[in-house]
């Protein structure tokens, strides 16, 4: 139980403290005369509703003790004035008061249940956008994704300066920031994100969920299912002295994660400049344009068009610079801040009409089966009857959670929770496809495909065993028949079959997992028709689905 006081001066007149019990459930207010439904705004903008009243009653031995609203009698005071702008939503910072305290004191299961905001009459839905962070270990990804969540208000200052304050205690000062994406006590230990870390915040136009992708080469699979889930991808680079260098060397991680986003599907790429304000850069220009130089050439040889796909901007994760506000620090610098950037981006072509596919992520049990995932084509909407691919289970939307805010409906991009009837949560695996009956996704274990050798010292000959990355699904595979080598130039295909491919050259090989996976071809449905092949901790290739092979009887 959290005790805390605040001044009464920031609450109104007659209040002589305020207690919250449980977090921010439940607050009991002590005061003479305060009208039940004031709102009062903090300075931080966070916003308390008071919903209980009680009053102090003084008794024999000088103390004072608490009676609630219906115990005493009604005074002709002056209820206290409502100020404007307030409201139990407030500007949307998290973490506000909860609608029926003592309902929820007394049960306790239900504390995790969100609540349903409703959006202002007549709103228009905010397009929903994901992005990835991504980059080398320690560029400061998790930082820069802290900090973007205090500039847009998603994380009080309150908030902040307690991270702070844990983060010091831990010898861990610079952080802190990171704190607010990362949040299991593994990743705070070793400052070091593990798994894909998720947070939301909102601009004027759009809904950002962010991604916060680990950076260090061990998780990269965890990496690989955040890209797969991204439309935008943000490649954080460090400018210090030697940490750019490390980062994009071979063994750093800057040249697989810009090229497994590229194989994930992400069309746009926002290259972050940051740690600018180090001593070893101090905002040099030189320094940043050495950076570009050297990235460049790589972020075409991947297939990003350096004109249309990629924005370079210098930030500072730590102090906040240019990424809300233009910087002083870097006068040369004529682009918009980070934030302007994304919110000025064009809108992303999606069509509501097509069938539905939601690749299963996650599944867990909570009050019945829920599964989560990013529905990448078609609407969901509560009540309706899906279908689980492989396994063929006819299954009902009980609930639709969308980015933790419960709705009736959900449009392709958002993120999803849904509570499912009709399946058990081990009957699920991530890779399942959810799917509407009259359109199901195509399932299989062999298929055709064109590859792009990346990095692999030997030569890949037929019998060649990888793990394949295909969507949310991963799965060991084999390269069964290696069927033509492709021109890079000219894409003429070779009229003989190769022994054997290498390194940077592209072919067409028949593949064969270990089991049945759900998957489309890429020119019906990029999304599940684009993979990535993997071995001994290195990406070694990347592909597309050209053809599914019917299994033989």
């Amino acid at each position: 139980m959290l005790w805390a006081m605040f001044c009464w001066e920031t609450l109104g007149p007659g209040i002589h403290g305020v207690v919250i019990l449980t977090g921010t459930t439940c607050l009991k207010i002590v005061a003479d005369h305060v009208h039940p439904f004031m709102v009062t705004v903090f300075p931080d903008g966070s916003v308390l509703t008071v919903e209980s009243v009680f009053r102090t009653v003084p008794v024999e031995n000088g103390e004072a003790e608490t009676a609630t609203e219906d115990t005493w009698e009604e005074k002709e005071a002056e209820p206290a004035e409502e100020e404007p702008g307030g409201g139990p939503k407030g500007d949307g910072v998290p973490g506000t008061l909860a609608e029926t305290p003592l309902e929820l004191i007394e049960e306790d299961d239900e504390l995790t249940t969100p609540k349903v905001a409703p959006p202002p009459s007549n709103a228009p839905k905010k397009e929903h956008v994901n992005v990835v962070f991504i980059g080398h270990v320690d560029a400061g990804k998790s930082t820069i994704g802290g900090q973007i969540m205090y500039l847009t208000g998603m994380v009080d200052k309150r908030t902040l300066e307690k991270y702070e304050r844990e983060a010091k205690e831990k010898n861990r000062e610079t952080w802190y920031l990171s704190w607010a994406l990362d949040t299991n006590q593994e990743e705070r230990d070793k400052g070091k994100t593990v798994e894909v870390g998720r947070a939301y915040f909102e601009t004027e136009k759009k809904h950002f969920t962010i991604l916060d992708a680990p950076g260090h080469k061990s998780f990269v699979p965890n990496m690989i299912g955040g890209a797969s889930q991204a439309d935008l991808a943000v490649l954080v680079i460090s400018a210090r002295k030697g940490e750019f260098e490390t980062g994009f060397e071979k063994g750093g991680q800057t040249r697989e994660h810009a090229m497994l986003a590229k194989t994930a599907g992400v069309k746009h790429l926002i290259v972050l400049v940051n740690k600018m304000d180090d001593p070893t850069v101090n905002w040099s220009l030189e320094r940043y344009e050495e950076c570009k130089e050297k990235l460049v050439p790589f972020l075409k040889k991947v297939g990003f068009n350096p004109k249309k796909d990629i924005h370079f901007m210098p930030c500072s994760g730590m102090t906040g610079a240019n990424l809300k506000e233009p910087s002083e620090m870097c006068p040369w610098y004529t682009g918009l801040p980070f934030i302007p950037h994304l919110d000025g981006l064009p809108t992303f072509n999606r069509s509501s009409d097509g069938p539905v596919r939601l690749p299963i992520v996650d599944k867990y049990k909570d009050m019945g089966t829920v599964v989560l995932g990013k529905l990448e084509s078609g609407s969901i909407s509560k009540a309706q009857q899906l279908v689980m691919m492989p396994n063929r289970h006819t299954v009902e939307v009980l609930s639709l959670l969308s980015d933790d805010m419960e709705t009736d409906d959900a449009a392709p991009g958002e993120n999803l929770k849904l509570r499912l009837k009709g399946i058990e949560e081990e009957e699920i695996l991530p890779g399942f496809i959810l799917c509407n009956a009259e359109n199901l996704c195509h399932t299989g274990r062999t298929f055709d495909a064109q590859i792009v050798i990346i990095e692999h010292k030997s030569i890949i000959c037929p019998g060649y065993n990888a793990v394949l990355h295909i969507h949310s699904c991963i799965e060991e595979v084999q390269i069964t028949a290696l069927i033509c080598l492709v021109d890079k130039k000219t894409g003429e295909k070779s009229k003989t079959r190769p022994r054997f491919v290498k390194q940077d050259q592209v072919c067409i090989a028949r593949l064969r997992t270990a089991g049945t996976i759900c998957l489309e071809t890429f020119k019906d449905f990029p999304q599940m028709g684009r993979f990535t092949l993997r071995d001994e901790g290195k990406t070694i290739a990347v592909g597309k689905v050209l053809k599914l092979v019917p299994e033989k009887d």
